[in-house]
């Protein structure tokens, strides 16, 4: 019984030396595994810290106090609205402790216009789409008059739409996209008190509304990427008639224009 269990024994340690044997120590680590062993890596939540161009958002609040202030550390990035106002304590604290203001400034600041009229062929309804979730996101009131669809239509009817809208005054101005924006433009200009431009560059849109009071922009789909459609959109939307001078000259356009409608 003595001798069984003895043998059972080394059984056991022969078995416990092999499998000690198979496994690597750290000096015989295998290159693979080596250079799969990670160095240096960053926890999502400090990653995340570390990408934020803030460490506190206080932009909604129109008056901060120095209870406001007190939990933030030296250095520390603060993000407020444009007209923010401070209790004294609380701009005491923002200079003793270094805390940088990163204002926050209106998406909309710049665009003129309220509300505007959309309006594409099958060729420009995913430019007119992207359009439309922009100007949303800066608060801009959007009526589309269509299309729908990639499925073909008739350029004109799109154009009439948006520039009765536009000539009516129920909005501030109005976008049309075909393929190549000449046809919109000329379909747009037979209503009254509509004045499309073609315009293919930022340069023409800001020509467009400062000289010619343009009120609709036509845009060419085939012509320029969605990313330069919206700096021209923009940019129309953001500019105004400057000078008298060129006020009198829109207004001899629209002398012609009733001479030959009577």
């Amino acid at each position: 019984m003595v001798k069984a269990t003895d043998e059972t024994r080394d059984r056991v340690r022969e078995l416990v030396r092999q499998v000690l044997a198979s496994v690597p120590s750290d000096a015989e680590e295998t290159p693979s595994a080596q250079a799969h062993s990670p160095e240096h890596f960053v926890v999502n939540s400090l990653k995340d810290k570390l990408a934020a161009e803030w460490d506190r958002d206080e932009s909604s609040r129109s008056l901060l106090t120095e209870d406001d202030i007190r939990g933030l550390e030296n250095g520390s990035r603060l993000r407020v609205s444009e007209n923010v106002k401070f209790t004294p304590l609380a701009a005491d604290l923002i200079s003793e402790r270094g805390i940088q203001l990163i204002k926050k400034t209106s998406r909309t600041s710049s665009i003129k216009v309220r509300s505007v009229a959309l309006g594409a062929d099958h060729g420009g309804f995913k430019a007119k789409e992207a359009l439309k979730a922009k100007l949303a996101e800066r608060g801009i009131n959007v009526r589309d008059f269509g299309t729908d669809s990639e499925d073909p239509v008739d350029y004109p009817d799109l154009a009439h739409a948006v520039a009765k809208a536009v000539g009516a005054g129920h909005v501030d101005a109005g976008i049309l996209i075909d393929g190549a924006g000449i046809g919109s433009a000329i379909a747009a200009n037979k209503v009254p008190n509509a004045r499309a431009a073609q315009c293919y560059s930022v340069a023409l849109a800001k020509n467009s509304r400062e000289h010619n009071s343009a009120n609709i922009l036509s845009l060419g789909a085939g012509q320029n990427s969605t990313d330069e459609m919206w700096q021209i959109a923009e940019t129309f939307l953001s500019t105004e008639i400057s000078e008298d001078r060129h006020r009198k000259r829109v207004a001899k356009i629209d002398a012609i224009d009733r001479q030959y409608r009577k």
